[in-house]
């Protein structure tokens, strides 16, 4: 059994867990995650050189509560994890140095983790989760990807977003329709009110070279644009704006755009296992959905817990665990944090394995 300290400060939310795993069981002794949403939503967004002063004020206090609430000293700590790619550099960059700093100090071992890994990881705190290969839909704020998951951890992208992934198009339309941020958990909220039939919103492709469209990848951008003309159509004629009827027709579009191209991935790729993670995950419109239309393909879906779908250190605990399962390399404490990387290029974090 090995136990994990890990620390997620990727974009707005400072959070450090301690995982530990028997087995395939995996177990979260403390996730303690500190919001920053009140401190951006002012501005209607993520501010990043406000969420990285904010992750350097916070991360001592949510570090000391996540050992105090888990009654493991740092002694006993295996190795300590810490998101390194993507996100904010700034951000990432403060709770590199803390993981890095912690192992010099204490003589542990060091990974840096894909924070799209740990959106992957999040599934393995459910039960009976599925055995490579499977299909994940990585549905977030930053991100929308299609990724085949193979033995041991190998990943490979089928599809993605060109423009605004899904979380980014519920905070902008959200905004748009005077609702509050982030726009996701406003828009659900409100939608419960409205009628998804009410009105029919574009559901956006990409085309390819050949003159037909890349039928696994996304574009909210579009469907954004045209919730803007018709407010603003509906502002022109002087009638009042139906939000819960636009928010509800936008969210089920969104939620059927999803699960229509995980689906037809799926099905083309022969697999009968979908994995859903990620922030826009949470999204009761989306899981009932994708569980019902791939019910119907005689595909199951395994949805990652609630609570776990939002940037949080324990699913980056958990893709540690898993990397070290399976022997997987320790990474340099002369590690850099980088913006972006390809999740097919998570391997190359590590460099040797680690001494146990």
């Amino acid at each position: 059994m090995h136990k994990v300290l890990a620390i997620e400060t990727s974009c707005d939310e400072t959070s450090v867990s301690i995982v530990s795993n028997s087995g395939d069981i995996y177990k979260i002794h403390s996730n303690i995650v500190a919001s920053q949403i009140e401190d951006h939503s002012k501005w209607g967004g993520v501010v990043p050189e406000l969420a990285a002063r904010k992750h350097l004020e916070l991360l001592p206090f949510v570090l000391e509560q996540a050992l105090e609430e888990s009654k493991i000293r740092i002694e006993e700590i295996d190795v300590i994890a810490s998101t390194v790619t993507p996100g904010l550099v700034g951000c990432l960059r403060v709770g590199s140095i803390t993981a890095r700093s912690l192992c010099t100090l204490y003589s542990k071992p060091f990974l840096g983790i894909h924070h799209l890994e740990g959106h992957l990881s999040s599934i393995l705190f459910s039960k009976n989760y599925p055995k490579p290969p499977f299909l994940t839909l990585l549905v977030s704020g930053g991100h929308t990807e299609l990724i085949k998951v193979g033995e041991r951890r190998k990943m490979q992208r089928l599809g993605r977003s060109y423009d605004d992934a899904a979380g980014e198009a519920f905070d902008k339309v959200g905004r748009l329709l005077g609702l509050s941020y982030p726009g996701g958990p406003a828009i659900a909220k409100i939608a419960k009110k409205g009628n998804a039939s009410k009105f029919n919103l574009p559901k956006c492709k990409i085309s390819d070279k050949e003159g037909g469209f890349l039928k696994y990848d996304f574009s909210f951008s579009g469907l954004k644009t045209a919730v803007l003309r018709l407010v603003e159509k509906i502002n022109l004629n002087g009638d009042e704006i139906p939000i819960p009827d636009i928010a509800a027709s936008f969210e089920r579009v969104v939620a059927e755009v999803l699960v229509e191209r995980t689906i037809k991935c799926a099905n083309d790729y022969g697999l009968d296992n979908i994995v859903v993670v990620g922030g826009v995950a949470a999204n009761d419109t989306l899981r009932k959905m994708m569980i019902s239309e791939a019910c119907k393909k005689s595909i199951k879906v395994h949805l990652a817990p609630i609570n776990l779908c939002t940037d949080n250190a324990a699913m980056i605990g958990a893709a540690a665990l898993f990397r070290l399962k399976f022997k997987a390399y320790e990474s340099s404490l002369k590690l850099g944090i980088s913006g972006r990387l390809p999740i097919d290029q998570a391997n190359t974090l590590y460099e040797k394995k680690p001494p146990f």
